[in-house]
C-alpha cells in the first residue's frame, strides 16, 4: 500500500540503543532513525509506544524508516519507565528528558533543535500530548532533569486519554475492576483516591494557548478509550486557540497505528493492531479549529489560516500524519505559539 509521496531520497541511518539518561531503575534507551547528512539540519520526531504505560518498548512503533523518508524528519524512538518501574510523573519526566537530549546533541545528528515533535499512540499518545502541553515550562514538580529547553513545536497523537478520572468512571460503569485499570496503576491507586496526581497526568488540565499545534486521531469503535476523549482535547485545543485537527475513524478500534501482531495490551478482541498499514486509508469525519483551513489534498503542505469548514467527510491514513509534521515542523519556521508561556497555575503545579 502507500503511505503517499517520499520526500526523501537520501539513505536512512539509523542509530540503536542509544543512552539518553539514567535512571535507578536502568539505563533509557532510544533508537534514531534519519536521514544521511544533508546540507541543512532536518526536524526531529519522537514517537511514543503505547502499553497501558505498563508494557510495551520502543520497538512497538511503526515504519519509521518509511516516515523518515516520507516527511524528510529524523525519528526518534523512545523507552520510558514503565508502571511497574515508576509511577507518574515519571514517564513524562522520561519523555522531557529524551526531548532535551536530542536537542543537546542536534548538531552531532544534524537535527534541527528548533523543530521537534511527538507522536505517540494510546499511553503513548497521552504522553506527546503532555509533552506538548507542558513544554514551555523549564521544570516540573520533582523532575529529574532540567537542564535544556523541553519545548516541542507539534503534536500528533492517536487514541490517547486525556481526563484519567473519566476514563476509569467509564470503566467501571461496564463493570471493569478499577484498581487493574492502567490508569490506576500508573497513579499508584485508582483516580478518585489520587485526585491531585490525576489532574496532573490528565492532558486537559494544561491545555493553554502556548500549546504547539495539535492532530489528534481516533477510532469511533474504540471500546479501551472512548473517541470523545479526543473530541474533549481538540474542543479544549480550539477554545485556547492553538491550531488542532481531529480525525474521528469511521469504525476503528484501538491500537490501529500498531505493527501487526505487537499487541500494546492483552485484549486482541478490542484492538486494531495493524489495520491502518492493511487498509491505507479509512473513512473518518475531519474537525478544524477556528482558523485553520482544511488541506487541499492528502500530503498536501497548504494551512491557509482561513476560516474552518464544517465538519465534512475525509479519509485518514498515515500519510495525514506525515503532512502534519511536514507542515509545522519542514516548512519554514516552526509553528511556535507566541503566547506568554506562563504554566497552569502561579505555583507551577497543574490547575
Amino acid at each position: 500500500m502507500s503511505h503517499g509521496p517520499l520526500h526523501s531520497a537520501r539513505p536512512v541511518r539509523s542509530d540503536t540503543g542509544l543512552v539518553y539518561a539514567r535512571r535507578a531503575t536502568g539505563d533509557l534507551l532510544l533508537d534514531l532513525h534519519r536521514p544521511a547528512p544533508g546540507d541543512r539540519p532536518v526536524p526531529v520526531v519522537l514517537w511514543l509506544h503505547g502499553g497501558g504505560w505498563f508494557t510495551g518498548d520502543r520497538t512497538l512503533a511503526p515504519d519509521l524508516v518509511h516516515h523518515v523518508r516520507a516527511t524528510g524528519c529524523a525519528f526518534a524512538s523512545i523507552e520510558y519507565r514503565l508502571s511497574g518501574q515508576a509511577l507518574f510523573p515519571a514517564p513524562l519526566h522520561d519523555v522531557r528528558a529524551a526531548i532535551r537530549f536530542l536537542r543537546r546533541r542536534a548538531a552531532h545528528w544534524g537535527l534541527d533543535p528548533r523543530a521537534i515533535g511527538t507522536w505517540g499512540a494510546s499511553a503513548g499518545g497521552h504522553l506527546a500530548a503532555l509533552a506538548g502541553l507542558t513544554g514551555h515550562l523549564a521544570a516540573l514538580p520533582d523532575e529529574e532533569d532540567t537542564g535544556g529547553d523541553p519545548s516541542v513545536q507539534a503534536v500528533a497523537e492517536s487514541y490517547g486519554p486525556v481526563d484519567l478520572a473519566a476514563v476509569v468512571a467509564e470503566a467501571a460503569r461496564v463493570g471493569r475492576d478499577v484498581a487493574s485499570t492502567p490508569e490506576a496503576r500508573l497513579l499508584g491507586g485508582p483516580p478518585s483516591q489520587r485526585t491531585e496526581l490525576a489532574r496532573y497526568a490528565s492532558p486537559l488540565t494544561w491545555v493553554s494557548p502556548a500549546a504547539p499545534p495539535f492532530q489528534i486521531s481516533h477510532g469511533t469503535g474504540d471500546d479501551l478509550v472512548s473517541h470523545t476523549q479526543s473530541e474533549r482535547l481538540h474542543e479544549a485545543l480550539a477554545a485556547a486557540g492553538v491550531p488542532s485537527e481531529l480525525y474521528l475513524v469511521d469504525g476503528y478500534r484501538h491500537g490501529f497505528l500498531n505493527p501487526a501482531g505487537r499487541l500494546d495490551v492483552r485484549t486482541a478482541r478490542m484492538m486494531d493492531d495493524g489495520r491502518l498499514e492493511a487498509e491505507g486509508r479509512a473513512p473518518a469525519e475531519h474537525r478544524l479549529s477556528p482558523g485553520r483551513a482544511p488541506d487541499t489534498a492528502p500530503g498536501s503542505d497548504s494551512d491557509t489560516g482561513a476560516d474552518a469548514a464544517p465538519d465534512r467527510p475525509a479519509t485518514f491514513g498515515f500519510d495525514d500524519i506525515d503532512a502534519f509534521f511536514r507542515r509545522h515542523l519542514v516548512s519554514g519556521t516552526p509553528d511556535r505559539s507566541t503566547a506568554d508561556p506562563q504554566p497552569p497555575s502561579t505555583s507551577g503545579e497543574p490547575r
